[in-house]
């Protein structure tokens, strides 16, 4: 039966895996080699892998920082991965995006070059296929409670509306949207449907929805109530129990099966 992907979004820093609240604080959780053979074994549909770190500015002006794509890593992890791979992080250049290719990753990530150099999408897109272009946007509210895109890994506010910044990257070629949202990253307290909601409807790509998940139940919501067509998480995937101890984990196919079914009960 149809059901729409769950996909474990893990994040990099330096060779390490972290988890992130509201993008602060990475706390070490363990090893991408071994995260990525757990959720082999439980059959995951997809991963993604984002480097916090490649985008970051550094000093007062937040320069960007000479932060390499960490090409030998991302080989190591595709070699280990037996499903698909998406990674985002740094990328400015369609040599990166075709050295990418060249090591495994099937789809990329753009988030702050999307921002900076939109028409690098187009391009992006028109040279190797929109559907291996993901544009990654991060909202989150502002000192006047509006929604806003942040870039730079969530240090930088750009002053863009995400429904029409979503619009525009799907426009310029985007042929998914990854739409995190920063207030909610880490909590567990479940995603913002209405923001999802608000830019699946409003576009005609597919719709990624990311941060806040705590529960399988919080994936039906985005799905059903949010228009989302694929949910990603990291912290319902890797902490257990309130004390969030560290432990990889995955729902079995019959279990997310069922949760989507015709016969799935009514949030």
């Amino acid at each position: 039966m149809f059901r729409p992907r769950i996909i474990p979004c893990l994040l990099l820093k330096e060779k390490g895996l972290v988890k992130t609240i509201q993008f602060k604080d990475p706390h070490y959780i363990g090893d991408p080699i071994n995260a990525v053979r757990i959720f082999n074994d439980k059959e995951a549909d997809e991963l993604i892998f984002l480097d916090i770190m490649a985008s970051r500015g550094s000093g007062f002006f937040r320069f960007p920082r000479p932060v390499p794509i960490a090409f030998d890593m991302i080989a190591k992890i595709s070699r280990e991965c037996m499903m698909p791979l998406s990674y985002g992080g740094g990328i400015t250049t369609t040599e990166e995006i075709k050295k990418l290719f060249g090591i495994g990753v099937e789809k990329v990530i753009i988030n702050t070059q999307a921002a900076e150099n939109p028409g690098f999408i187009r391009e992006a897109s028109d040279f190797f296929g929109n559907q291996s272009i993901i544009v990654s946007i991060d909202v989150r509210k502002n000192r006047k409670g509006k929604y806003e895109v942040f870039i730079r890994g969530g240090t930088k506010p750009t002053g863009k509306d995400p429904v029409q910044f979503a619009c525009d990257m799907a426009t310029m070629g985007a042929g998914e949207l990854m739409i995190n949202s920063i207030d909610q990253d880490g909590t567990m307290a479940g995603y913002d449907t209405g923001l999802i909601k608000t830019i699946a409807d409003a576009v005609s790509v597919p719709v990624i929805a990311c941060g806040g998940a705590g529960r399988i139940e919080d994936l039906y919501d985005a799905y059903v109530n949010g228009h989302a067509s694929a949910m990603a998480a990291g912290s319902m995937f890797v902490f257990h129990g309130r004390k969030r101890a560290v432990l990889i984990s995955y729902p079995d196919r019959r279990e997310l099966e069922t949760l989507f079914s015709e016969t799935a009960r009514t949030l």
